[in-house]
């Protein structure tokens, strides 16, 4: 699969977890994928939070991590402002701050697709009208 992929946090829960009903999906894109998975702090934050439970799944992570399978590659602070506009604009869905993190990393990787089990990313736009690609169940 060519292009690059930015990652939520339902595809890496789902493939830390076998129990999860995405986890075959996931699984066979993290096989297929040959690039590293681009992501942000905040979608680490929410997939740390939502593995805690799971015997072995963060420091499963922290291995994708220090792999480079998946990279942070997007700092709050430079754009904190879209960042909220984006929040600020879509609080009737509401978008969380990864969401908003993710979208923000998608209008500054043109050509990319975010790789997610997350319904509300039909909804959103990048740079205000562009439907966003997306892999999704």
């Amino acid at each position: 699969m060519a292009g690059t992929i930015l990652v939520d946090s339902g595809p890496l829960v789902a493939v830390l977890s076998r129990r999860d009903k995405h986890h075959s999906w996931a699984r066979s894109h993290f096989e297929a994928f040959t690039e590293s998975l681009l992501t942000c702090e905040a979608v680490l934050s929410e997939t740390f939070f939502l593995i805690e439970d799971i015997h072995g799944a963060s420091d499963r992570l922290g291995q994708l991590l220090a792999r480079g399978v998946v990279l942070v590659d997007f700092g709050l602070p430079d754009h904190l402002t879209r960042v909220l506009d984006l929040m600020r604009s879509y609080r009737d869905v509401p978008m969380s701050l990864a969401d908003a993190c993710l979208v923000c990393l998608a209008e500054e990787k043109g050509g990319s697709r975010v790789f997610t089990t997350d319904s509300d990313f039909g909804t959103y736009r990048k740079n205000k009208r562009q439907v966003i690609p997306v892999i999704s169940p």
